[in-house]
């Protein structure tokens, strides 16, 4: 089984619901803390979910710095993987990340077994949060507070160090959920294959 495989059936089989929701967004491929990484699914509605997938070829090279861009933004993180590397990367991820085990099906398909559930995130970074805005965006979010024009001109990392200092943690995620949610171009992308 290979990444698009496994996403594809993914995306069916436990994301439909979230398709189907018009105040949800599914998106791949969404690069975190401007592109350090990126995560294979993001699911954005009243929270944001992370979804990491591992292929038989897929390594694991990268996932430490996975695990930490995905660490830093998601509310929640699921790993989904084949037996080929669920031991070795359950043994790499925080507890609260949830695993959910891939094997082929009785009759060829991709099946999914949740081998652990997610818990919340207990320490996301609210300047990570923040990346995940475009600068016109962090800018508008910074005017809609009474930001003077010349302070809309700075650089995107002087704006989202200004969004962390004046929104509560729990506001600035609320604010780039709606904000990435109205993302018109992604709305067209996320339904399922």
């Amino acid at each position: 089984m290979n990444d698009r495989e496994i996403r594809d059936a993914y995306h069916r089989r436990r994301l439909s619901r979230q398709h189907r929701d018009p105040s949800t967004i599914v998106v791949d491929e969404l690069g975190l803390k401007h592109g350090e990484c990126r995560a294979d699914i993001a699911v954005i509605n009243g929270h944001m979910v992370g979804i990491e997938i591992k292929s038989d070829a897929d390594s694991l090279d990268r996932l430490a710095t996975q695990v930490e861009g995905y660490s830093s933004v998601f509310d929640r993180a699921v790993l989904v993987a084949t037996d080929k590397h669920l031991a070795n990367a359950t043994s790499r991820i925080p507890s609260w990340w949830g695993i959910v085990r891939v094997q082929q099906g009785p009759r060829g398909g991709v099946d999914f077994v949740t081998v652990r559930p997610t818990m919340a995130n207990p320490q996301v970074d609210s300047f990570a949060v923040a990346q995940l805005l475009w600068r016109d965006e962090a800018a508008q979010i910074l005017s809609s507070l009474g930001a003077e024009p010349r302070q809309l001109r700075s650089s995107r990392a002087v704006l989202y160090g200004e969004l962390v200092s004046q929104l509560s943690q729990c506001e600035l995620r609320r604010q780039v959920r709606e904000t990435m949610k109205m993302r018109f171009p992604w709305r067209e992308s996320s339904s399922p294959s």
